[in-house]
């Protein structure tokens, strides 16, 4: 018997664990996989809460924090390099002072960059690119395909939560004594509470839901660099397509005002925005692209890249930098959103669906988590 079990081993169900297990609870964390291959791994590893709005974005302060606690105590990959948001032209230059200006009035360190300073800080990049840029130097990077194996091993060792993987769930109810599962080898386990993470794959138990839910899909291609000798690339870099996208630029007074180029229309039509994270290896992940679909469709996005997408992401990045980029590998990430910012729903009060956090959940997940537990559970974190 469990106080709670967790379907869904990415960074939001893995997180929900750790902080239900720190509160002493007793936790059974499941994947249906033999390791997670979701959102969790198929991303930049980036912690940046400067692009978040809204509550979003105090989440994502109180994760940069739980990062850094968990770090000092295990081996995380949490590097403080910080992020950079390079603008390339006027608009995105006044999009940036305001959102300095924002974050000083919130207490959130940033500091603007002259085109100088940008170039100093980051020589490869190509000088008739960059306006100017605003760095914030709390925000940390990570490596996404290490990052949760290690928390995982680590709320097992330090906590006592129980994980299991290749345990695919067929079944979940509940009874008078809160919830059952029923696993695809006829293994059950009862827990007080049962929370559903596991994206769009919530319709493999709840299909109803997910048909009520207005889920969509996004598809995501991204590229990975081969190391260049004697390259550097401290920190997150986010662009100026970065600058035009994100949810924090959106809420300033000038966003609406501003329009696309006509050079970056394409661009724009397949959600692409560049960004460039240096792992430990020196290898470069570079990206990304959006496609979306109805989460009861999500088929339909294929599981192909498109060569042309990625045709079109390596010229704009080779019109931000100057080294070489020679190609490694590309795939495709999937995650489910929702216009109402995350799907949080209610089975009944024993079980509870939690998906659809979109690009968020590396940024947020952790904080947005230790909220749930406290909330839902009602104990101390």
């Amino acid at each position: 018997m469990y106080d709670l079990i967790i379907v869904g081993a990415g960074a939001l169900g893995t997180f929900h664990a750790y902080h239900a297990a720190k509160a002493g609870l007793r936790v059974l964390l499941l994947e249906k996989d033999r390791y997670p291959m979701g959102a969790t791994v198929r991303n930049f590893g980036q912690a940046v809460p400067s692009g978040l709005a809204g509550r979003w974005f105090d989440y994502g302060r109180r994760s940069l924090e739980i990062y850094r606690d968990i770090q000092a105590q295990t081996e995380l990959t949490v590097r403080a390099n910080g992020s950079v948001y390079l603008a390339s032209d006027a608009d995105e230059w006044t999009l940036v002072n305001e959102l300095h200006d924002r974050y000083q009035q919130l207490g959130y360190t940033s500091e603007l960059l002259s085109q100088a300073q940008c170039l100093d800080r980051h020589p490869v990049l190509q000088a008739d690119y960059v306006r100017g840029g605003l760095y914030f130097p709390q925000e940390l990077s990570l490596e996404p395909e290490q990052m949760i194996h290690r928390l995982i091993a680590f709320i097992q060792q330090k906590y006592g939560v129980t994980y299991q993987s290749g345990a695919a769930v067929i079944d979940c109810q509940s009874n008078y004594n809160g919830a059952i599962i029923t696993l695809s080898n006829r293994e059950r386990y009862q827990a007080s509470r049962v929370l559903i993470c596991s994206g769009h794959e919530v319709r493999l138990l709840f299909p109803e839901v997910l048909a009520e839910a207005g889920l969509v899909v996004s598809k995501l291609q991204m590229l990975l660099a081969e190391p260049v000798a004697g390259l550097s690339l401290p920190g997150n870099i986010l662009t100026g397509l970065t600058i035009r996208r994100y949810e924090s630029f959106q809420q300033c007074p000038s966003y609406a005002s501003i329009a696309t180029p006509p050079q970056l229309a394409a661009l724009k039509e397949w959600g692409i925005h560049i960004l460039f994270k240096q792992a430990v290896d020196g290898s470069i992940i570079i990206g990304d692209s959006h496609e979306y679909a109805d989460a009861t469709r999500a088929e339909d996005l294929g599981y192909h890249t498109q060569d042309f997408i990625n045709e079109l992401m390596l010229a704009e990045a080779r019109r931000i930098v100057r080294f070489p980029i020679t190609v490694r590998k590309t795939w495709a990430g999937f995650y489910s959103q929702t216009p109402d910012e995350i799907f949080d729903y209610p089975v009944d009060e024993n079980i509870r669906i939690i998906t659809g956090i979109g690009g968020k959940g590396m940024s947020s997940g952790a904080g947005f988590a230790e909220e749930t537990v406290r909330q839902w559970l009602n104990v101390s974190v």
